[in-house]
């Protein structure tokens, strides 16, 4: 068998046709006539006092000379004679080795150095490398910082390319300095694998073994003096390159961007993404900010283009001012409503008058300004606050309009009473006559002259006329209902005023037949309870013209009362005709 020829593989048969060589008979098969031979058994026999003697002198750092016996993708086995070492792809060279095919062939002969030896698994580490200087020996004498060099890209990562100078010294170009202009988002996009590239060293780590280069300082930096090419409140053109959350990258020349802060997007809308009021490739006119050539930053403003309209909007929306609003969508606590001139407030859940979750995008409100703060960009909006108003200018006019029946009532209440005063004063004083509670003086100069006339004739008639003194003894058939009418009605004040009225006038007493009458009369009149003002009658059989007079039943002092004002008082009572008339 193939195996059985020698302790190496075998890989051309062919060379050992006619050569002449020793075997082991290891297998006799007589049934099947079939006899196994073996020439690697003998060969092991005479290698195993070799490889013991090998083994026994073995050490690290032991230089030997051995032959390629087989190879592998991640290393090389080595033949020492009689021994297999392994020769591991990371040993074989200091420079960065893809395959080991790429440095050693089979049966190939090297010279390796034992890396490590295990006694017990009698493993040996073999290195190739090890046995060369190492390349970063006096690497300060052949690379410089600042140097230009060619080399060839071995690897190619996400952040960056590998670009090897020479075997074992490499470099990395990082994705952020491959160019000033293009915005690299994989290093494939500028180099390829196994591309010979020209590069600049930036720096050299002795200690770490590490070289930085850079392809975008081969060109000009367009970043030096970009603060003199764009001052502060320059006004740009540029493209929306890229959108973040916290907002937009603008290029205002190739390879220079500029960051629109969320914040400088607008004067009057809440933004909450920047994307709500630009889309990536959008032509967007901005102004310079700031410039940070040492950091490479600028600021950008898209807002600051137009006037700062806030000013204007302290004296359309001041606060108390109405307003209407279409709700534009729904927050936490409440929601934002769109106002004239394209400015958006806000309206909190407790300002609304039915349930948040009600109110539809492009439903136009009613609203009233309760809040506007324009250092902080905002306006606070109610519903119900304007509610609230008419309603308390409702209640407020209602009660302004009771205070006002109120003060009438108790200005009439106060003037009744000022009269009552005033008449009770003028009674207090002497005999209030009835043409002082009527004011007709002309009467009472009249009716004095016709009592004198009215006693003469009187005093004349007697003679022949006796018993005139029995009225009170035979009163007239209407006088108990006059006198019943006059109990019920109770006292009421000014009737002896009246009744002194009805006698005469100043101090004189009625003499004759007018003092008979007036005798007759009181005899006549039911008296009163004690404390009592009697009701003052009007019936005489004298020639004096009849005089109606009439106490109100409220019983007003002073309160001079016609005929008319006795009737209508008499309707409101619900008395009869005759009723009236006898009133």
């Amino acid at each position: 068998p193939g195996s059985q020829i020698d302790v190496r593989p075998v890989r051309d048969f062919d060379a050992y046709l006619d050569k002449r060589m020793e075997f082991k008979i290891v297998k006799l098969n007589p049934a099947n006539e079939n006899i196994v031979v073996s020439h690697k058994a003998l060969i092991e026999k005479e290698l195993e006092s070799q490889r013991k003697k090998i083994l026994s002198t073995m050490e690290p750092g032991q230089v030997l000379e051995g032959t390629v016996k087989n190879i592998t993708d991640f290393g090389v086995f080595i033949d020492l004679g009689g021994v297999d070492g392994l020769l591991h792809i990371t040993d074989l060279s200091w420079g960065r080795v893809s395959h080991p095919s790429e440095l050693v062939g089979l049966d190939q002969k090297l010279n390796i150095v034992v890396l490590d030896y295990d006694k017990e698994r009698q493993r040996i580490s073999l290195g190739l490398k090890q046995l060369q200087p190492h390349p970063w020996e006096n690497i300060g004498e052949r690379y410089a910082e600042g140097s230009v060099v060619d080399g060839k890209v071995v690897s190619i990562t996400d952040y960056g390319a590998f670009v090897e100078l020479e075997k074992g010294i490499e470099g990395l170009v990082h994705i952020s300095e491959m160019s000033w202009t293009e915005h690299v988002r994989h290093p494939s996009q500028m180099v390829a694998l196994g591309q010979i590239v020209t590069v600049k060293i930036l720096n050299i780590d002795h200690d770490g073994k590490k070289i930085s280069l850079g392809m975008k300082q081969l060109q000009p930096d367009p970043w030096h003096g970009i603060a003199e090419r764009y001052p502060a409140d320059r006004v740009l053109h540029g493209r929306v390159r890229n959108i973040t959350n916290f907002g937009v990258f603008v290029e205002i020349e190739p390879g220079i961007d500029g960051l629109v802060h969320i914040s400088d997007l607008s004067w009057t809308k809440r933004v909450r993404h920047p994307s709500e009021v630009v889309k990536k490739g959008q032509e967007l006119d901005v102004q310079i900010l700031n410039v940070d050539e040492k950091e490479r930053r600028i600021s950008l403003g898209h807002k600051q283009v137009k006037e700062n309209p806030w000013q204007q909007f302290a004296t359309v929306f001041a606060e108390g001012t109405d307003v209407e609003g279409t709700v534009v969508r729904q927050e936490d606590k409440g929601i934002t409503v769109e106002l004239p001139m394209e400015v958006e407030a806000f309206v909190p859940q407790n300002e609304l008058k039915n349930g948040q979750e009600t109110y539809r995008t492009g439903e136009l409100l009613a609203l009233r300004v309760i809040r506007f703060d324009a250092s902080n960009k905002e306006i606070v909006l109610s519903e119900l606050v304007k509610q609230r108003v008419e309603e308390r200018s409702k209640r407020d006019e209602e009660r302004s309009k009771r205070d006002e029946e109120q003060r009438e009532k108790r200005a009439v209440r106060d003037r009744e009473q000022s009269e009552i005063r005033q008449y009770q004063e003028k009674a207090t004083s002497g005999p209030t006559t009835f043409g002082e509670l009527s004011g007709l003086a002309a009467l009472r100069a009249q009716m004095e002259a016709d009592e004198a006339k009215a006693t003469q004739k009187a005093a004349s008639d007697l003679s022949g006329q006796p018993g005139v003194g029995n009225r009170s003894e035979t009163p007239q058939a209407d006088e108990p209902q006059g006198s019943q009418r006059r109990e019920e009605a109770g006292p009421q004040p000014g009737a002896a005023a009246s009744q002194a009225a009805l006698k005469g006038v100043g101090e004189a007493e009625p003499t004759g037949l007018a003092a008979q009458a007036a005798a007759a009369d009181e005899d006549a009149t039911p008296a009163t309870g004690a404390g009592e003002k009697p009701i003052a009658t009007l019936e005489t059989q004298t020639s004096v013209p009849e005089i109606e007079a009439f106490i109100h039943p409220e019983g007003v002092e002073g309160a001079a009362v016609t005929k008319d004002d006795v009737i209508a008082s008499a309707e409101e009572k619900g008395d009869d005709a005759a009723e009236k008339d006898e009133a």
